[in-house]
């Protein structure tokens, strides 16, 4: 039986028409934003209770893997291939309820079922493998890897005689040392050991008046076990973090050297370009792969700290609280990773003003080559000047003789012809007229031509 998220008298055909006709169009995202604050509603849970919960990594494993999966649970075998649309469904089975959770990187599967009498609180490390009302060849099958395992037992108990009440608890974890703390305005007890058993579970236990409400008690377990799942997601980050430090160390120690060479000119810029070129290469490509690690090992960090003060948690004596016991042990893990973070992103920047630096200095060296070649077509261009002007004065000397010529046979066929006239004579007294006129012919020519774009 598929369970609805929304209180029963949610009538969502009457939200639709009322606002068709009172309202503008919907955005297309209205509906879906809205209705996410009922998309995983917390659980009633009744005392005493137990939960067997397991979150998956779901990498690689799609939704209609896990649909077929749930449909293997007894009485599910037409479960609609729809059902899994959203990130939450509740089954309802016989003896015990069944809630899917999927999130970005994992999926949660929890078994809500009754706490044998024989785990109450009093017993002596009950067994509690043997209460599973599943298969555990379906809490085996489960598709993804599994990151958290929690057998959660919460069961009934007087607060008032707080030594007795430890003792019992500590009983129920089989004599070993605990981490415990009391919720809200203490009306429940929270204990656990934070160690994984030869099941592959780790144990919690809830101690809360037999009175407390199912609400209250839904809440709490929700608060727990999201506590110990983002724990572990947020630790995640810190296997990369120490397998990215001898990377860093290295590129560090080789941005330094390029650095030195850069600044003693003792190698040359295609040696340091190529160099520089590996090395940014390796940065990026590091974070390239692990920046998405890094940021949701702070995304789940913080999610841990809200739910720590969601807990309200008060010390009981002689123990620690579940929030310090999780903060001193997580607080380094995670401090660890964001610096590593920083450390690469620090690193990155640092290859970009070295690569600038090197930018600039194989700009100078372009300049100088630049300038250099431009001095050579200066000093070329004027001898070729200079040389132009030369031929110029050689030419106007050479057409003027030609005219000269061309006048003295001119002068010549006039004598012939019967004109009283000395050739020699006239043309002599022209050869001062006709250089200039071809030296003035010359200029003009230059005039238009420099005129002309």
């Amino acid at each position: 039986m598929i369970f609805s998220p929304f209180c029963d008298g949610d009538d969502a055909s009457t939200s639709t028409s009322t606002s068709a006709t009172l309202l503008p169009p919907d955005d297309p995202l209205r509906a879906m934003l809205h209705n996410e604050v009922h998309a995983r509603p917390s659980a009633r849970l009744r005392l005493p209770a137990l939960i067997f919960y397991v979150a998956v990594l779901n990498t690689g494993v799609t939704r209609e893997q896990e649909r077929e999966h749930l449909s293997r649970l007894p009485g599910q075998q037409d479960l609609p291939q729809d059902s899994l649309h959203g990130n939450f469904l509740r089954l309802r089975l016989e003896g015990c309820n069944v809630t899917w959770e999927r999130h970005t990187e994992f999926t949660r599967y929890s078994i809500v079922q009754t706490l044998p009498a024989a785990a109450l609180l009093g017993a002596l490390e009950p067994a509690l493998r043997s209460a599973l009302v599943v298969t555990p060849d379906w809490l085996r099958g489960l598709p993804g890897r599994t990151v958290a395992a929690i057998q959660l037992a919460m069961t009934p108990g007087d607060l008032s005689d707080e030594r007795a009440l430890m003792e019992q608890a500590q009983a129920w974890f089989g004599g070993r040392t605990v981490v415990a703390s009391k919720l809200g305005d203490e009306h429940s007890w929270a204990l656990t050991e934070f160690r994984i058993g030869a099941d592959g579970f780790e144990r919690m236990l809830v101690i809360a008046p037999a009175a407390t409400s199912e609400t209250r008690v839904g809440r709490i377990a929700q608060r727990l076990l999201e506590l110990e799942t983002y724990r572990l997601m947020a630790l995640r980050g810190l296997p990369v973090a120490k397998q990215l430090a001898p990377m860093l160390a290295e590129s560090e120690d080789a941005l330094a050297d390029i650095t030195a060479r850069l600044e003693q000119k003792a190698a040359s810029d295609q040696q340091l370009l190529d160099t520089l070129v590996s090395l940014a290469a390796r940065v990026e490509r590091a974070t390239a792969e692990h920046v998405y690690r890094f940021s949701a090992t702070r995304a789940y960090s913080a999610l841990v700290g809200q739910r720590i003060a969601e807990l309200r948690e008060k010390a009981i004596p002689g123990t620690q609280t579940i929030g310090v016991f999780m903060q001193r042990r997580l607080s380094p893990a995670i401090a660890t990773v964001a610096a590593t973070a920083q450390r690469l992103a620090s690193l990155s920047e640092r290859v970009s003003r070295t690569s600038a630096l090197l930018r600039t200095r194989v700009d100078i060296a372009t300049e100088v080559q630049n300038q250099q070649l431009l001095e050579k077509l200066t000093r070329g261009q004027e001898m070729q000047l200079r040389l132009q002007s030369t031929v110029e004065g050689l030419s106007i000397a050479a057409i003027s003789y030609y005219v000269v010529s061309l006048l003295l046979y001119i002068g010549k066929a006039l004598k012939v012809a019967g004109v009283p006239i000395n050739p020699e004579i006239s043309v002599g007294a022209l050869i001062p007229l006709v250089l200039w006129g071809v030296w003035s012919t010359t200029r003009r020519i230059h005039k238009k031509l420099r005129a002309d774009p």
